[in-house]
């Protein structure tokens, strides 16, 4: 099974646990003048109950499997001109929480609107003030784009890789 299909079976497995949860909570009691929907309804609603039991128990087997193929799974990701290589749960872990963090890091150079001009200084003279950047404007401008497509470019290569790798067990 490859990687992209234990996710999907996950997927179908918690909604099947949802569908027998709703079946659970209709089904699980009943006024005594009423007829039971089904002839052994204790038996039944029993059964839906171990039925969420095992389903829940395989959904964890895939998600363990996928842990185990994700962190020993080296995947090389083409950033910048350079081929950067990580585990894809290394990978997962940049793309959802730090690549932002990162592209905001370029981002908050600046020069926070500071305006070049004459101003009088302080004795009453003019005086014309620059600004200084404590940064190089073009690496700054290079890295935000750098930044800005990384999630997408980690995007494409883990759909390839969780399209064509077998699962651990």
């Amino acid at each position: 099974m490859k990687i992209i299909e234990g996710m999907k079976e996950i997927k179908r497995l918690e909604e099947k646990v949802a569908d027998l949860i709703t079946r659970i909570n209709k089904y699980c009691a009943d006024w005594d003048f009423e007829n039971p929907t089904y002839p052994d309804q204790k038996k039944e609603v029993g059964s839906w109950v171990q039925s969420v039991h095992d389903t829940l128990k395989e959904a964890a087997r895939l998600r363990l499997y996928i842990q185990k193929t994700n962190l020993a799974t080296e995947v090389a990701v083409e950033l910048g001109g350079q081929s950067v290589k990580k585990s894809i749960a290394e990978w997962i872990i940049r793309r959802r929480l730090y690549c932002n963090k990162e592209q905001s890091a370029w981002t908050a150079l600046s020069d926070k609107g500071l305006a070049i001009g004459n101003f009088k200084s302080p004795t009453g003279d003019q005086k014309e003030f620059k600004i200084r950047l404590y940064y190089d404007p073009i690496e700054r401008d290079k890295n935000i784009e750098l930044y800005r497509g990384e999630p997408g470019i980690i995007d494409r290569t883990l759909e390839v890789v969780n399209a064509t790798t077998d699962l651990l067990e």
